[in-house]
């Protein structure tokens, strides 16, 4: 049980690190992209692009980064299971969106007015 707490306190530090390395690599990105703004924008955006990628798969290996990964395989597998409607289902229930929407604006656009000729009425401007 000890090996495990220090090996996890370990781990905690190394992912410390790994952040730091995360970070480094994107402002060197954005550092660099702006201090070397006279070289060409494909080396700059090339050059950008690894940092991300390299930061992105440094991110990867943290804890939370494990995490992260897990938690959109298991949302892609969720995805798959959802019944999704049928072209006719969509369209109808979005021109029923659609009615109730200008029914609801008709019938706001109404009680305003109503109130505006009341507040003219009691104030007499």
């Amino acid at each position: 049980m000890n090996a495990n707490a220090e090996n996890q306190e370990s781990e905690s530090k190394m992912d410390g690190l790994k952040w730091v390395v995360v970070f480094a690599l994107l402002a060197a990105a954005v550092v660099g992209n702006y201090l070397y703004s006279d070289v060409s924008v494909v080396l700059r955006t090339s050059a950008v692009i690894a940092l991300v990628a390299v930061a992105g798969i440094t991110a990867a290996f943290t804890a939370k980064g494990k995490a992260a990964i897990r938690f959109a395989s298991e949302s892609r597998m969720e995805v798959r299971k959802v019944v999704w409607p049928t072209r006719q289902e969509a369209t109808q229930t979005t021109f029923i969106v659609l009615a109730v929407t200008v029914v609801m604006a008709l019938a706001l656009w109404g009680i305003d007015g109503i109130m505006v000729r009341l507040v003219r009425l009691f104030t007499g401007v």
